[in-house]
C-alpha cells in the first residue's frame, strides 16, 4: 500500500474524535498497511489514521527498527498508574518541535486486532506514553494541548520559526 500525505498541525482534522471501526475486513486492513507505509516513510514510531485524513479509530507502533508492528483498532485506556514518568514528545504532523509531557507512567488498555479479536494488554515506561500519546490523537487531543498554557504557546513560537525557516 503507498504511503499518504500527512495532515499537518493546525489542520483541525488532527482535533476531531475518530470514529469507531465497526466493519473488519480488507478495507481495514489495507487502511492499516497504508498508515504502516506512511509511518515508516516518515520514521515515526506511532502513528495513527487521522494522522493520514482517515477519522478512524487504528493506530499503528513500531517501538524500535527491530521490533514488529502493532496495530490497535478502538483501543482504549482501562486503567492508568498514580505514578507518572515525563518523556519527550512531538508529532510527525507538527515537525521540528519537541516538548516534555509527563504522563501517567503504566496504563492497561482494550484494543480490538485486525480481524476484530478482542484483547487487553499493558505498557510503561515510554511505551505506555507512545499509547497515551496515540490514543489523545484519536480522541481530538493534540499533544500539544497537554502543555501549560504558556509552554504550548512558546511552543507555537518556535513552531512558527522551524516552518518559516
Amino acid at each position: 500500500m503507498p504511503a499518504r500525505p500527512l495532515v499537518l498541525y493546525p489542520d483541525p482534522r488532527l482535533a476531531h474524535p475518530a470514529a469507531p471501526i465497526a466493519a473488519f475486513g480488507p478495507d481495514l486492513s489495507a487502511l492499516a498497511a497504508d498508515v504502516w507505509d506512511t509511518l515508516l516513510e516518515v520514521s515515526a514510531i506511532g502513528l495513527t489514521a487521522p494522522h493520514i485524513g482517515v477519522p478512524a479509530r487504528v493506530v499503528v507502533i513500531r517501538m524500535s527498527p527491530e521490533t514488529e508492528r502493532r496495530v490497535y483498532v478502538n483501543p482504549v485506556l482501562l486503567w492508568v498508574s498514580p505514578d507518572t514518568a515525563t518523556h519527550e514528545e512531538g508529532s510527525v504532523s507538527m515537525p521540528g518541535v519537541r516538548e516534555r509531557i509527563t504522563r501517567p507512567a503504566q496504563v492497561r488498555f482494550g484494543y480490538r486486532d485486525l480481524e476484530g479479536a478482542e484483547h487487553e494488554t499493558t505498557a510503561e515506561g515510554f511505551e505506555a506514553a507512545v499509547i497515551q500519546h496515540e490514543i489523545d490523537q484519536l480522541d481530538g487531543v493534540f499533544w500539544i494541548d497537554r502543555l501549560s498554557r504558556l509552554k504550548r504557546e512558546r511552543l507555537l513560537k518556535r513552531f512558527g520559526k522551524v516552518k518559516s525557516a
